[in-house]
């Protein structure tokens, strides 16, 4: 691997910040933190590769949330990759493994529950209060960090550190398939939250609103399925179908991503885990057509 490695610029945080939220990991985030700063400077100019790596190189990773704020999501999330494995074995079972993208969507867009009843949006809404009431400056910080660059920086970053020990040949075509899964998820995930134009929960209460820099979806209602999810989710599915033992550290990041909005006020947890069925189903389809290179338009 290269060795022109430069460190993240360090941050100062108060010692409340510190104790509550460790820094991140060697062993969890490494690639995010040490590994790929920097490092990449052969990726095209303009690319989302570029893109990304100057993105995070202007921005490195705060502290992120404890283990102990993720508890729950990782079962929830894994249990989402099984229902959505399943699914997929039915769509194998009929049309192979060579891509058919318009098909796939149609289909893909058909796998994924409707949104609960308002009434049941309304009972979430008390998970979500709960949580804003344990916001901490720390745990915003990591919550827009994670927003910022959690739906295609860090995994592009990701597959940086994994191209590096590739074949050139090998690792454009892992790009060009991690490419697609992040593509074809917001193109799915777009289609559904238009058709069901949900509102987030900052929305159905003010009160959860933070005061914070608007999005581009700020206001818009199109919470369900929540893109985050989706794209992380479809991410996790091709990285680690190449790097398996890296499985657990992608999971990990993930499981930071999804919380980071629901902390944020940005989603119910049926938007995420709607969400992540769907990302699931678009990574286990991507994945399963690498080796055959045919797309039907």
């Amino acid at each position: 691997m290269s060795t022109a490695r430069r460190r993240a610029p360090a941050r100062a945080r108060s010692p409340r910040a510190g104790r509550r939220y460790p820094a991140v990991t060697l062993a969890a985030a490494a690639a995010v933190v040490l590994g790929l700063i920097g490092t990449h400077v052969t990726a095209p100019a303009g690319s989302g590769t570029g893109t990304a790596v100057r993105r995070i190189e202007q921005d490195p990773p705060p502290p992120l949330f404890p283990d102990a704020e993720l508890r729950g999501w990782t079962a929830r999330l894994d249990g989402q990759r099984r229902a959505a494995d399943v699914l997929y074995a039915r769509w194998r079972a009929g049309h192979g493994t060579a891509r058919d993208d318009p098909a796939f969507v149609r289909w893909a867009a058909r796998q994924v529950p409707g949104p609960p009843p308002a009434a049941g949006r309304a009972a979430a809404l008390g998970q979500v209060r709960a949580l804003a009431r344990t916001r901490c400056a720390a745990g915003r910080t990591a919550a827009a960090w994670l927003s910022a660059h959690g739906e295609r920086d860090i995994w592009r970053l990701y597959l940086e550190d994994q191209r590096e020990l590739m074949p050139r040949a090998e690792g454009e075509a892992a790009r060009a398939r991690l490419d697609a899964a992040l593509e074809l998820a917001a193109t799915i995930n777009d289609r559904l939250a238009g058709h069901y134009r949900r509102l987030g929960p900052a929305d159905l209460d003010p009160a959860l609103r933070e005061a914070r820099t608007a999005t581009p979806a700020a206001g818009c209602a199109c919470a369900y399925p929540a893109a985050p999810a989706a794209l992380s989710s479809a991410a996790v599915a091709v990285l680690g179908a190449l790097a398996p033992r890296r499985g657990a550290e992608y999971r990990w990041m993930q499981a930071q991503v999804v919380h980071a909005r629901l902390y944020t006020a940005d989603h119910l947890r049926d938007d995420l885990l709607a969400g992540a069925l769907l990302g699931s189903l678009v990574g286990d389809y991507i994945r399963a057509a690498q080796n055959r290179g045919t797309t039907r338009s």
